[in-house]
């Protein structure tokens, strides 16, 4: 693996003995000169990761549409009125026949997501098959399915599941202007749940909400302050979507979102950070800025749920370009 030195460069912020950052350290480092930023978390990068791996993760919508949740930036919700329509689950085939094509692809980690506000057992039931049968394939497995109630952590973790993602989507005090229909504290309570079980923990966020920098700064810290914090933190740049009270949202500035990647790099160096939504409009300049500010996964795909991805051929063409190999 290569390194560089670990001394930090002038004027870096360092994370206190308890590795416990306030949201003030965290926004000390959004106002870094971004070259100073870049070397700090290309460090930490090399210390814990080989820069020239980027991990490969497909995702599959198992369950679209119909969810009762007003997450304001999801096309998915029963609430709003959108392109996206009702779909019923998903049969154990049709998951099982993506997740070998994905395979074939160069695909490590297949990742199922349902629009649910939480499964129900018999739903649970379909789902835990179909982490089974992905296992087999020799693929690491990641669902998305919402809040959980007692005992389906268990369910899932007997089932072989690797990661759930569970996204705070933005900090604690923002989270209200976002969703209503449930509290950022039921978020980290299914994120606890699956935790206590064993189950890896993928967990990030979406930029670009109408947040502030200091909001991003506290979901940084928040993150980065979960004992242990997630092994996989995808950082998404909102996909604004027709028909959702975020459609008409402000784009968020490039640098801003780079600078969001190195903090999460430096915050969390031993986690997996996803360059996740909003690749189809970032150009390879941007992409490449991400990988070398400590991004080291992306979703290879041509769908994230409802909203599109860049193609793969593209993605293949930029790899070699960077010199990027799969993990």
């Amino acid at each position: 693996m290569n390194t560089l030195a670990a001394s930090p460069p002038a004027g870096a912020v360092s994370a206190p003995d308890t590795h416990r950052w306030t949201v003030s350290q965290v926004e000390a480092l959004y106002q870094m000169p971004l070259m100073d930023l870049l070397f700090r978390a290309q460090q930490t990068h090399r210390q814990n990761f080989d820069p020239n791996e980027v991990q490969r993760s497909a995702l599959l919508s198992i369950k679209t549409g119909g969810c009762p949740e007003d997450c304001s930036y999801c096309t998915q919700s029963a609430r709003y009125k959108t392109d996206t329509e009702r779909e019923a689950l998903l049969r154990v085939e049709e998951v099982v026949s993506a997740a070998k094509e994905a395979k074939a692809k160069g695909v490590t980690r297949f990742c199922m997501g349902a629009a649910w506000r939480g499964p129900k057992e018999k739903q649970l039931d379909v789902v835990t098959q179909m982490i089974r049968e992905v296992k087999a394939l020799g693929m690491e497995t990641c669902v998305t399915l919402g809040m959980l109630k007692e005992g389906q952590a268990q369910k899932l973790k007997e089932a072989g599941l690797d990661y759930y993602n569970h996204n705070l989507d933005t900090d604690a005090e923002f989270y209200d202007k976002v969703i209503t229909t449930h509290t950022h504290a039921d978020r980290l309570d299914t994120i606890a749940q699956v935790r206590a079980v064993g189950i890896k923990v993928c967990s990030g966020g979406i930029l670009g909400l109408g947040e502030s920098r200091r909001n991003r700064a506290a979901m940084i810290a928040q993150l980065a302050n979960m004992n242990p914090p997630p092994e996989s933190v995808p950082i998404n740049n909102l996909v604004a979507m027709p028909g959702t009270p975020l459609a008409a949202a402000e784009k968020i500035d490039s640098f801003e979102f780079v600078r969001t990647i190195a903090a999460a790099r430096i915050a969390m160096p031993m986690s997996w950070v996803r360059l996740s939504a909003g690749r189809e409009v970032m150009s390879q300049e941007m992409q490449a800025m991400c990988f070398f500010a400590g991004a080291n996964s992306i979703f290879y795909c041509d769908k994230l749920l409802t909203a599109s991805n860049r193609d793969t051929n593209a993605d293949q063409a930029l790899f070699e370009k960077l010199g990027l190999r799969v993990v």
